[in-house]
């Protein structure tokens, strides 16, 4: 479905009864990484997949999408299905867009799971890289997209899952050059949001990588000390929805069950 946003399009799906829960996907992805979870997370809540910012069916709204700009696309979706209370799970980029939500409207928020994310800031070195991907994105956005995505599984992984490394890539080429570098400058931007995963009311849970090459496992852990987060790891990287396929479904079904 499309929801007009700012003069925009903003594409989302929306099934199911019950629970709402709202699925964000990370950078270069779209609402699509959640097609195998659909038939199961339906069953019993309703599921909301929006296609944040540039990003799958979603138009660009600037050359920068900052992850504010990406939780008032949400927003405005939310608002449009009049859906007040809402579970929010992010991978990645859609976790800092969950966070961005979260702090803005706390009394809207029912749980909240980052997923292969973290709620720090950019590091200056971070930073740094970010500007490096920009710069590559300009050069050759289609050899960037290809390393990138490839370069989040750990060694093992790329090979055993090649299959579906190759159809991630084959839909992250459609992200157009605006969108990738809009959401380049967004992340490198945004706030530090740790004071969420302290002082908010709601349930949390963080599902962390143990062998993520994007965040660091140690960084991750830390965040979650003297919180009341409940951490998840597996063994795989960054990717857990294709590395650890069939837990990370059980855990997501779990944690929705308890709220």
């Amino acid at each position: 479905m499309i929801l007009e946003h700012k003069g925009i399009n903003v594409f989302y799906t929306d099934e199911g009864k019950g629970k709402t829960v709202v699925l964000l996907h990370g950078f270069l992805e779209s609402s699509k990484i959640w097609s195998p979870f659909l038939t199961q997370l339906s069953k019993k809540n309703r599921i909301i997949c929006i296609d944040l910012l540039g990003h799958g069916k979603t138009e660009c709204l600037g050359y920068i999408h900052s992850m504010e700009l990406m939780a008032e696309a949400v927003e405005a979706v939310l608002k449009h299905l009049r859906i007040r209370k809402s579970i929010l799970i992010g991978h990645s980029m859609g976790g800092y867009v969950a966070l961005a939500f979260a702090e803005k409207n706390p009394d809207n928020i029912k749980g909240l799971c980052l997923m292969n994310s973290t709620a720090s800031a950019d590091t200056h070195e971070k930073k740094i890289n970010r500007d490096r991907g920009i710069e590559a994105v300009k050069q050759n956005h289609k050899t960037f997209i290809r390393i990138a995505i490839a370069n989040l599984f750990t060694p093992k992984n790329q090979s055993l899952f090649s299959k579906e490394i190759d159809a991630l890539v084959k839909e992250c080429l459609k992200t157009p050059l605006q969108g990738i570098v809009a959401a380049l400058e967004g992340m490198k931007i945004r706030e530090d949001r740790e004071v969420l995963l302290h002082f908010s009311p709601y349930k949390k849970m963080m599902i962390i990588g143990k062998n993520d090459p994007a965040l660091p496992y140690n960084t991750l852990k830390s965040q979650t000390e003297n919180t009341e987060v409940n951490v998840v790891e597996f063994s795989g990287g960054h990717m857990s929805y294709i590395e650890n396929k069939h837990i990370f479904l059980q855990n997501i079904l779990h944690f929705i069950e308890f709220i």
